[in-house]
This record gives structure tokens, C-alpha cells and sequence, in this order.
């Protein structure tokens, strides 16, 4: 799966087919019963912590789903496998090819939020229910974006530290926090 959108002034549109690697049989709901509890995401990266806000009322089934796979282990070890300076940095994916995922697709919760410096939201494939683990921290404001993919969250600490990241760098450990 990889973000489709507009990439300087061209535009792009990729797709891939997903290959399954997964620890659930389907997507986890809002209201599950094992969704950890907390509504930040700490990752811990090779170059510092990065810690964002979630939104469960506008993306609940989106952000059950990614709290589910970060309380599985799902993202730890995992790369940005796809980095575009002044763009996005994308990471979720199990084999780090771009074609990975959980085995399952989460159908698309469009909202209000804004494609912003520090958005977090879902990658997908042309079809837009098809996110599943990935998901990119946009660089900077990407207008073109904006109800095309389900943001999810928003980093609020550690932005110096997604300037950082380098396609190949790892997430050392992804948490679900109060």
C-alpha cells in the first residue's frame, strides 16, 4: 500500500497489492473489548521519542485498529520504508517493501482534520477503504490530501524528532499511552 497524492508538481498515483502478515483476523472495532485504553501513541525511534494524540471520536474504528496492532507488537522493529523530504515519512509496513499489511482493510473515516505538520493518517491503495497498518507524519501541510485519507492523530512532541527520519529508519518500540 502506499499514499497516493501529489508529490511536488507532479502527480502520482501508486497502488500495490497487499500482502498479509498479520496477528488478527480481522479489523479491531471501536468498543472491542482488547483495544488497549489511552489515547497517545509513544514511538520510540532510533533518534528519540515521538509521541502522538489520537483522535477516537472522529477516526474510532481507525484509531481502535492502530491501537490494537501497537498493543500486539505489531509496529515494533518496523521502518519508514517510504520517506519523502517535505512530504511525509510512511511506516506500518511488516515486510518494508510498501506492500504489506494486516491482512485486513479498515474502511475510511474521512473527517475534519487537516493535512498539517505532524498529521498522522492512514496510507492506502487506491481503493479508500483499503488502509490496514500503514500509515505516514506528514513534513508539512499537504492541502491535496485532505478528505482523500482518514487522519487519525497529531504528533505533539517529538516533531524535531520525525525531521529526523530517513527511509530504512526504525521504530523501535510503538505504545499505546494514557
Amino acid at each position: 500500500m502506499l499514499l497516493t497524492g501529489l508529490i511536488s508538481a507532479n502527480q502520482t498515483s501508486t497502488t500495490a497489492q497487499e500482502s498479509s502478515v498479520g496477528l488478527l483476523s480481522k479489523a479491531p472495532q471501536a468498543g472491542d473489548k482488547d483495544i488497549p485504553a489511552g489515547n497517545h501513541i509513544r514511538i520510540e525511534t532510533e533518534n528519540g521519542p515521538v509521541v502522538i494524540e489520537l483522535y477516537p471520536d472522529e477516526a474510532p474504528n481507525t484509531v481502535a485498529n492502530f491501537k490494537a496492532l501497537a498493543g500486539k507488537g505489531y509496529y515494533d522493529g518496523l521502518v519508514f520504508h517510504r520517506v519523502i523530504p517535505g512530504f511525509m515519512a510512511q511506516g506500518g509496513d511488516p515486510l518494508g517493501t510498501g506492500t504489506g499489511g494486516p491482512g485486513y482493510k479498515v474502511k475510511a473515516e474521512f473527517n475534519k482534520h487537516k493535512h498539517q505538520r505532524g498529521t498522522v493518517a492512514m496510507a492506502r491503495s487506491s481503493d479508500p477503504d483499503s488502509a490496514g497498518s500503514q500509515f505516514y507524519i506528514c513534513f508539512g501541510p499537504q492541502p491535496h490530501l485532505d478528505g482523500q485519507y482518514t487522519v487519525f492523530g497529531q504528533v505533539i512532541e517529538g516533531m524535531d524528532v520525525v525531521d529526523q527520519i530517513r527511509q530504512g529508519d526504525e521504530m523501535v518500540k510503538v505504545s499505546v499511552e494514557p
